[in-house]
């Protein structure tokens, strides 16, 4: 499978493909894209950061870290040293205060700075990843049961399904991408640019996440939620409805193709061209454009 630690037999082969080792290397697989965005097994904590948002989201995970460890690393001496110093056998009488100005002071206000310290780069995250500033493109993501549609409104306000393949068709199609995580048709994006994802749903609440990229976007039918990302390299990336969605919310894989600029371009004309879109028709759309007003 993708994405496994475990060198064993297929990584041997990859490995020795890469060197140029093998003389029937063009009968592998081949693909456009590497397959970056997937999870590996026995893997702990975040997936590796893509995106600028992600980044933040690490930087913040690590901090929590370091406050929780000296946290609960204080505790464990306090008790222990507790433990040690009135055990029954050294203090027979046990002490009657019953309370200690000063440590009840401490005990408030020490809690209320830990909170403050861990509030502002929190509300300073949240903000930073709820609005994109100067998109280049807007992206409207809809979640349906069970599968995604992606229009581009920016480029024609043409549309996507995503469904995830069988297995049967994923291993004749698309073979080196993971299983329950393959679809026929990716969200394709160009890499190193802001791309505004705007969400809603057409029948229930789901939840779009894609692990990396930092962003997990609730959708519910008849709002809007916004969100953006930024993906810097290109490849093959995954993610999963986080938002149980009824009987088949474990059939709604989320798969996105970053790729070069002008291969999006071709992509883009490929698919209005399959939309039959005229000239004419490409500036009605129903999304705001990410392109600020003249006046502004």
């Amino acid at each position: 499978m993708v994405g496994k630690r475990v060198l064993g037999i297929p990584g041997v082969v990859s490995l020795l493909a890469w060197f140029g080792l093998i003389a029937s290397a063009p009968l592998l697989p081949v693909m456009a894209q590497p397959v970056i965005g997937v999870p590996h097994d026995w893997q702990m904590g975040f997936p590796q950061s893509y995106t600028p948002v992600m980044d933040k989201v690490a930087g913040l995970h690590d901090l929590l870290l370091v406050i929780i460890s000296l946290i609960s690393a204080f505790v464990l001496v306090l008790l222990l040293y507790v433990m040690w110093r009135f055990h029954a056998s050294r203090n027979p009488t046990p002490t009657t205060v019953t309370h200690n100005t000063v440590l009840e002071i401490l005990w408030t206000i020490v809690p209320i700075l830990i909170l403050v310290v861990i509030a502002v780069p929190s509300f300073r995250l949240l903000y930073y990843g709820d609005k994109a500033q100067d998109a280049a493109m807007t992206i409207k993501v809809t979640g349906h049961q069970w599968y995604w549609s992606y229009e581009y409104p920016d480029q024609g306000n043409f549309s996507v399904d995503s469904r995830i393949l069988s297995e049967a068709d994923r291993a004749k199609l698309k073979p080196n991408e993971p299983r329950m995580l393959a679809v026929d048709q990716e969200m394709v994006i160009p890499s190193n640019t802001v791309v505004r994802i705007i969400g809603t749903a057409a029948d229930s609440m789901h939840g779009w996440t894609v692990w990396g990229f930092g962003i997990k976007k609730t959708v519910i039918p008849g709002r809007l939620n916004e969100g953006w990302i930024n993906v810097r390299n290109e490849g093959y990336y995954f993610g999963q409805c986080s938002q149980i969605c009824g009987n088949n919310h474990a059939y709604m894989p989320i798969a996105v193709r970053v790729v070069s600029q002008d291969e999006f371009n071709k992509w883009v004309e490929q698919k209005k061209k399959a939309a039959g879109l005229s000239p004419q028709m490409e500036h009605k759309t129903d999304v705001a454009s990410a392109n600020p007003p003249a006046n502004r």
